[in-house]
């Protein structure tokens, strides 16, 4: 049997000596140097003890190590589970419970106060840096680069990423070989992506976007990329004449719009310029086009499904609109109580089918089984509807999901913390439209008679408890929270009252 991904990605790429990342700096990794270290990382997690179908957990900063990193546990059949670098130890705790990995991947900063935490479950752990330093590193350096792949088939895990929902904590959604191969071979025809083509890679890579999408479209398709740490302007417009992609994050473009060298002349090498993880405006898709002449192509994916739709690379991109979907990708708008599937333009529930659709929830068969249909429809919690022309709309969420930044924030995990503050009563945690992450993290509290905390004590006590992107980024109190009959918290009503609140945010 053969590595289903990990064959898929050696067939794709191009000859040893050919570019696969190129950092900031001027260093160059090729894809002779992707089967070397891969290998190698890859003797050295066998050497560890870990095991097909074991998890690797991952809070590192990124690098090209890193993917290196993710890529060994593909090719020795681990279970790839990426964390957010801005969680925090109470946080990751909850992770290492619920998955239960084998091995724990850290920097070398942050081993001492992780093994307090990982210790408790009897997890290996090991450090990795950015620059090559590090135990795991010191280890694969004397490992033989020949690794012998792990069989795995297209059902098999391949990584598990932790999204949020409406209850309880974050879940485990579980991806295979091949939900993440069929979905970077789709987007790679999709959008055209060759060997000619050098993608700028900002994202960060334990989210899908950045990993799944950025990356592994990248290696099926035998490109090259510019790996660059973070998102910064001036690094991105000195890159473009050299550069011919770039995907990322609404808040990217509306960056780049503020900056007075974004023109037709700094962009005139790029071929195409990709939005997702969070609603694009329709003025920042009309804003960039005027001033570059390049339509943005936006697209639209969650954790538990890599992507779904895109706007088309040939034929109209259109605004405020997520495209058609992909190859085999079937997607349909369903009435939210009937189930029955409703007409163009008719607004329901997203509900989508095929090989990118993840396998459920990690240990949590009811709750995959709640998320699926009778006929085997993944069911989104994303409201839209599907227009004449094949065009799939955004219109909400029927759940109560926050992103921010291209990242998902569960409400109640905020909430939870904040109502734990000595003279809170309760708390209420929505997204308001803001025009640079696309929503704030907003926080509206009650206190009890006489409390006299207030919005800097709040933020103050919130900020080990939570990454900083689930941090609110303003606190407001109110004398009570608006309720229905059922004595439900009216969520709408205060997005309604305090949509203005991030009018002039930048």
């Amino acid at each position: 049997m053969s590595n289903h991904l990990f064959d898929a990605i050696r067939a794709s790429a191009k000859s040893g000596d050919a570019t696969f990342i190129e950092t900031v700096d001027g260093q160059r990794w090729t894809y002779g140097d992707v089967l070397r270290l891969s290998g190698q990382i890859a003797s050295a997690i066998d050497v560890l003890g870990v095991r097909p179908g074991d998890r690797v957990a991952v809070q590192v900063d990124k690098s090209p190590l890193a993917l290196m990193l993710y890529l060994a546990c593909v090719r020795c059949g681990a279970v790839y589970l990426p964390l957010n670098t801005a969680y925090t130890l109470a946080e990751l705790d909850y992770f290492i419970d619920d998955a239960e990995p084998r091995l724990v991947v850290v920097s070398s900063k942050a081993r001492a106060a992780v093994e307090t935490v990982v210790n408790r479950y009897g997890a290996l752990v090991e450090t990795l840096d950015a620059d090559g330093a590090g135990s795991l590193m010191a280890l694969a350096r004397d490992e033989p680069a020949d690794f012998i792949d792990a069989a795995r088939a297209p059902d098999d895990l391949a990584a598990i990423l932790y999204t949020s929902g409406t209850t309880g904590r974050s879940k485990g959604a579980m991806l295979t070989h091949d939900n993440l191969l069929s979905n970077a071979m789709a987007l790679r025809d999709c959008w055209h992506v060759t060997t000619t083509d050098r993608l700028i890679h900002a994202l960060p890579i334990f989210h899908t976007h950045g990993l799944f999408v950025a990356t592994n479209v990248t290696l099926i398709a035998g490109a090259s990329m510019f790996l660059l740490p973070k998102f910064e302007p001036d690094e991105i417009l000195s890159l473009m004449p050299r550069a011919t992609l770039m995907m990322g994050v609404p808040t990217f473009y509306v960056r780049l719009l503020q900056h007075e060298g974004l023109n037709r002349n700094a962009v005139a090498n790029m071929r195409l310029f990709i939005s997702g993880s969070a609603p694009l405006l329709a003025e920042t898709h009309v804003a960039f086009e005027q001033r570059t002449g390049h339509a943005i192509l936006e697209r639209y994916g969650m954790t538990e499904t890599n992507m779904n739709t895109s706007n088309p690379y040939n034929g109209e991109r259109k605004p405020g609109t997520v495209g058609i979907p992909l190859p085999g990708v079937a997607v349909r708008v369903t009435d939210p109580v009937t189930g029955e599937t409703l007409g163009p333009d008719e607004t329901g529930m997203i509900e989508m089918k095929g090989p990118n659709v993840f396998k459920g929830y990690w240990r949590m068969p009811e709750k995959t089984a709640a998320e699926f249909t009778k006929d085997g429809y993944f069911i989104s919690g994303d409201l839209g509807k599907i227009d004449t022309a094949g065009y799939v709309h955004i219109v909400g969420r029927g759940k109560d999901l926050v992103i921010s930044g291209g990242y998902n924030i569960y409400p109640k995990e905020v909430e939870s913390e904040i109502d734990q503050l000595d003279g809170v009563v309760e708390s209420a945690v929505i997204g308001v439209a803001h025009p640079d992450f696309g929503e704030g993290v907003t926080a509206i509290v009650v206190l009890k008679s006489g409390a006299t905390l207030d919005e800097k004590a709040v933020l103050a006590a919130l900020r080990n408890r939570l990454a900083r992107y689930k941090q609110p980024k303003r606190v407001i109190f109110a004398e009570e929270l608006p309720r229905n009959t059922m004595g439900k918290v009216q969520k709408n009503l205060l997005r309604d009252q305090y949509s203005g609140l991030y009018l002039h945010a930048s």
